[in-house]
Order: C-alpha cells, then structure tokens, then sequence
C-alpha cells in the first residue's frame, strides 16, 4: 500500500490523571466529534482517558490539538498509525467506572517506571535476570510477542489478577520485572498490581508495543501486533520483515491473520492459513460450515470482524422483544475485550 492511499490517521493514546467532571468530559468529547469525519472508542473515567481514533488528517490534527490545549491533557502522547481508510465503524464515549475492565481498585501512583523504548531494547539485549511480561491476552500473544516473554494465561484482562498471583507464587525472590502491552494503559494498572505485591523493581515499556515499533522497528520482535479494530493485525513496523509466529487453527502451517468464524452460533476467533480460510468458507471447521446463519464470505475483503446478524440477514430486536434471536454466539475477544 503506497503513502498517498494512507489518508487516515489512526490514533491510540490514554492519559492517567483524576477527573474532576467525567460526565462533562463525555459530553465536551461528543460535541467535538459529532460532525467530523472521525470514528473512535473513547472511555473516560474518574481516572483519566483511554481512546483509540481513526479520522481524517484535518480532524485528527484538531482533534489532537484541542485534547492537548486543555489540562489534564497537555502532556498526553498519541501514537499514530495510518491507513486507507476508517479502522471503527462508528462513534463512541462512554463514561465508565475503569479504564481498563479489571474488576479491582488500582492505586495508579505506584505504577512502575516508565521506560523509553530505546531504552527497553537496550534491557532486552543486556538484562540477564529480568522477568519479561507481555500484559495482553493469550491470542494477542499467539500472532506476535518479544522474545523471552511467555504466554500468558488470560483470555480477559479480569484474568492478570489470578496471573499475579501465580507469579508472586513461582518468584517469590521477587526479580526485577520488564512489561509492555499494546499502547501502554494495562502495564499501567498491572505495574501497580505487581508492586502491591513486593515487586519493587517494575519497569513498563512506555507507549506499549506500538511506540516501540516506531522507534525501535522489529528488534526482538515476532510475528505481528493484534489490535481491537477492523486492521485486526498490523506489523509493528514497516521498515523490514519478522519471523511468522501464528499457527493456523486448522492445519498448523505458519499463519499471521485473525478471523472470527463465519457461523453466528460460533464467532470464534482464530488464526487461519489463506487456503484453510477459503477451503472453509471462512469457518473455524467443516461442522461450523453446515450451520444455518452463515456470514457470507466472500463479500468482505480484506476480512474484517464481522458485523452485527441484522446487518446481514435483516432482523433486529424490536422493543416489545417479539421476534428476536434468542440464540448467543460465543463471546468474540474482538469486540467484548
């Protein structure tokens, strides 16, 4: 894809600093975005900010200066990408009572030491005893990870507390700890979690995976980014190539892109191989593929996360509730994490 089709830019950023007026900020967000050609997901709490974006180059560009002109934003750094076109299907703020859902109160202020990515390249190649954690979800680390980091345990974020204290229980000599995540917001809120626990030495990689990819490029780097938007999966860098790290869920050939199950009674997400994909109609199996509301496949390319029932087979809830789809796919991580 050439630079002149990347006419949007993507947008990730947070910023940690107490509310005053939550519900205000919500709808001062509201205002701003209403008739501009951006699409988001933007949560705010008492605790601050977490927004992902995609808007044109002149929305962007207000959108960013206007945050920044206003404290508690002033310092806040965005992390861009861009692309050829919309990566959210539409507009949303919401007020929420957490940031990131972890189901447990996090004391910010002893969020663990904020490390530039240089800087945490540097750790990677020359720390000896360092605990490294990747504070995402199992299927985010299954397409793309650094070297040395395990897999975790997780399906949710709900899940890091149960993680916490499997570690706390397999180091209790309490080692020094390197983490990242995606754009940086859930090292916040685990940094805190591992410190409450006598990690003393915690060191999170600032701006997560995504800033590191733009200034360090694919150094001890594997596979590709998964991200919560229509992209789905991304290189962290453009710059060179990396090494396949995602296995097909069918035939275990290397594979680098996610996909949700093209049965509505399924959803699941999964990696899948081309041929696999097309063999399967866009299935996760041969049985999946007999169902009866199958999405139809061949009418999205490039494969995005699928839409809502009704927009492919015409029915929504009423609200009297008459005549509804009573059945439930299984939970997607794409759209509910």
């Amino acid at each position: 894809m050439s630079s002149q089709d990347k006419c949007y830019y993507v947008l990730a950023f947070y910023r940690i600093a107490p509310l005053q007026n939550p519900e205000e900020e919500v709808l001062l967000h509201k205002n701003f975005i209403e008739n501009r050609d951006i699409q988001c997901r933007l949560y705010l709490s008492k605790d601050g900010l977490n927004g992902q974006m995609s808007a044109s180059k002149e929305d962007a560009e207000a959108y960013m200066a206007w945050l920044k002109s206003r404290p508690p934003f002033e310092d806040l750094v965005f992390k861009i990408h861009y692309w050829h076109e919309h990566v959210f299907p539409k507009k949303i703020v919401k007020l929420k009572s957490q940031l990131v859902a972890l189901d447990t109160p996090v004391d910010f202020s002893k969020a663990g030491v904020h490390i530039a990515p240089k800087q945490f390249r540097e750790m990677l190649e020359n720390e000896k005893d360092v605990l490294l954690l990747d504070v995402r979800n199992d299927y985010e680390w299954d397409i793309g990870h650094f070297e040395g980091a395990e897999r975790p345990p997780c399906v949710t974020f709900r899940d890091f507390n149960a993680y916490a204290e499997k570690i706390e229980k397999e180091h209790p000599d309490k080692p020094k700890v390197m983490m990242y995540c995606t754009g940086g917001i859930r090292c916040e809120l685990y940094s805190a979690i591992l410190k409450e626990k006598g990690f003393d030495d915690v060191f999170q990689l600032d701006g997560g995976i995504i800033n590191y990819g733009l200034e360090e490029g694919n150094a001890h780097w594997k596979g590709k980014l998964f991200v919560f938007d229509d992209r789905m999966t991304v290189p962290i860098a453009e710059e060179s190539e990396t090494e396949t790290c995602g296995r097909c869920h069918k035939c275990n050939h290397q594979a680098e892109s996610y996909y949700n199950c093209a049965n509505m009674e399924c959803n699941l997400l999964y990696i899948s191989c081309p041929t696999c994909l097309d063999q399967l109609k866009g299935c996760c199996s041969q049985k999946c593929g007999e169902g009866e509301k199958l999405r139809p496949y061949h009418e999205q390319n490039p494969h995005k996360p699928f839409k809502k029932s009704y927009e492919y087979f015409g029915f929504k809830k009423n609200p009297h509730g008459q005549g509804k789809n009573k059945r439930k796919a299984k939970k997607n991580p794409v759209n509910h994490s």
